[in-house]
């Protein structure tokens, strides 16, 4: 029981710690995207695709191997930290040499000088991470909570100080460097953890025995789901990036906060009871259950009010990127069986597996893309959700094995709650089409939507009595 209230306790830091994030970012955003324009996203959008891919190498790998690991020794977060610090210095220096081939192969001379900028939060992401590995394996998450909200509200206020005064993307690179600076201070005076000059290679070479598979199939995922950024800014246009980003980005903000906050708690508590076959496939059935019964309505209701939300937030010059936002929702209301199962496979200590998943998935997404190519990015985002599916049924196929858990009995635990969620969508998109007829405010249906679609959802849960819906109530009878 202790050990289930940890978990609990832990979830629910890290929730607070998600969604006030998610709450200042999206204030944020609103400011941002009706200061700045589609092609300032389409730059900053193809500079996140190099730091993304460097990150990998950073802080993929070693830190999840901390965080899995059994074992782990003090010395361990001095070294990985270390190790990561020479692996950051490496690939900023590639970035840096690199940055006016880039610049030079894209026609946009500006991400030179952006690129070797924003390139100094490798350094700071991989203090980070190490700070991050301890307070997950401590469960330890309301230290996270305070360290991302004030990163947020302090880099969020110069970006739109910035935007104002007329920089443009400058208003969102130091807005990204300032988050990364600020957190980093904040986890040094909050997380018993500080700075040695300690290194132990046998212990590096543990941990990379593990973590290095991990570090290939991040790198394979990266990769590929950034493809989209590079090929649509490269056979497209920045402005047409600008679209593709911003659509991407509010269901994208959603599910990996809300699943991010379960799958990064589910992990160690995971990782504490790999011997007992039974407790893991418990704790993945409930993770899958409460993440799919979160993220379907979340993303089922924006696909369904994305107009209004778009007019809402971003103005009517982003109009066009509508259609990618609702294909999109779909596309990442699959994101919580695909983790929930290579969580386990990761918790059990089968990175092995995990990567030959990864290849599988990524060479028949690549062949869905190059096919899709011609056909204009909406053809390319809807194949997404094609491959979406597919890879559901490859990520669930190994646990059938490792945990008894078939994809059948899969399906039968997210039915529910994807049957409702349709239920709520069409119910809402059909009553928004019905009052966009009548002349009220933007604000005024946004609200309406948000309104009719909670207490829809509410009362089919009570209806069908979904399983996840009397698990949070029974949470919040106990916290009171």
């Amino acid at each position: 029981m202790q050990g289930s209230n940890k978990i609990v306790n832990s979830l629910i830091w890290k929730f607070l710690e998600r969604f006030g994030t998610v709450g200042i970012q999206f204030v944020i955003q609103i400011f941002l995207a009706r200061l700045l324009g589609p092609s300032d996203y389409g730059v900053i959008a193809l500079i996140t695709v190099f730091i993304t891919i460097s990150n990998v190498f950073v802080q993929t790998g070693f830190n999840t191997s901390l965080i899995q690991q059994s074992d782990v020794q003090i010395e361990d977060y001095s070294s990985v930290f270390w190790m990561s610090i020479i692996i950051a210095s490496l690939c900023y220096a590639v970035l840096f040499v690199s940055s006016p081939v880039i610049a030079s192969f894209y026609s946009m001379p500006i991400l030179k000088e952006v690129l070797r900028i924003l390139g100094l939060t490798l350094f700071f992401g991989a203090y980070n991470s190490i700070q991050i590995a301890k307070i997950s394996r401590e469960f330890k998450f309301r230290m996270l909570f305070f360290s991302s909200l004030i990163g947020m509200v302090i880099s969020g206020f110069i970006g739109i100080i910035m935007a104002y005064n007329n920089f443009g993307v400058w208003s969102i690179v130091f807005q990204q460097l300032s988050s990364q600076i600020v957190t980093s201070l904040v986890l040094y005076f909050e997380v018993d953890w500080h700075l040695e000059f300690k290194f132990n290679i046998l212990r590096i070479k543990k941990l990379f025995g593990f973590g290095s598979k991990l570090l290939v199939s991040s790198l394979i995922d990266v990769l590929y789901n950034n493809l989209y950024n590079l090929i649509i800014g490269k056979v497209y246009s920045a402005s047409q990036l600008g679209y593709y980003n911003r659509a991407d980005q509010f269901p994208n903000l959603i599910v990996s906060n809300v699943n991010g906050s379960i799958q990064s708690v589910i992990l160690p508590a995971l990782s504490e009871k790999q011997d007992s076959i039974d407790e893991v496939r418990a704790m993945v059935r409930k993770s899958m259950s409460l993440s799919s019964y979160i993220i379907f309505p979340l993303m089922i209701g924006m696909a369904a009010c994305a107009e209004p939300l778009v007019l809402l937030i971003l103005t009517e010059k982003w109009l066009a990127c509508v259609p990618l936002l609702r294909l999109l929702c779909f596309s990442y209301m699959l994101w919580p069986i695909h983790t929930a199962n290579l969580q386990a496979i990761n918790a059990l200590g089968r990175s092995d597996i995990f990567l030959k998943l990864e290849i599988i998935k990524k060479i028949i997404g690549i062949i869905t893309l190059i096919v899709s190519i011609p056909f204009g990015v909406i053809v390319m985002v809807f194949m997404k959700i094609v491959t979406g599916v597919i890879s559901t049924f490859i990520n669930a196929y190994p646990n059938v094995k490792l945990l008894r858990y078939n994809i059948l009995d899969q399906f039968k635990d997210i039915f529910s709650a994807f049957v409702i969620s349709v239920i709520m969508g069409i119910i809402v998109f059909l009553f928004d089409n019905i009052i966009s007829g009548f002349g009220i405010s933007i604000i005024a249906r946004c609200a309406l939507d948000a309104f009719i679609g909670f207490v829809i959802y509410l009362i089919l849960s009570v209806i069908v009595k979904n399983k996840s819906f009397d698990y949070l109530i029974n949470i919040i009878k106990v916290r009171k």
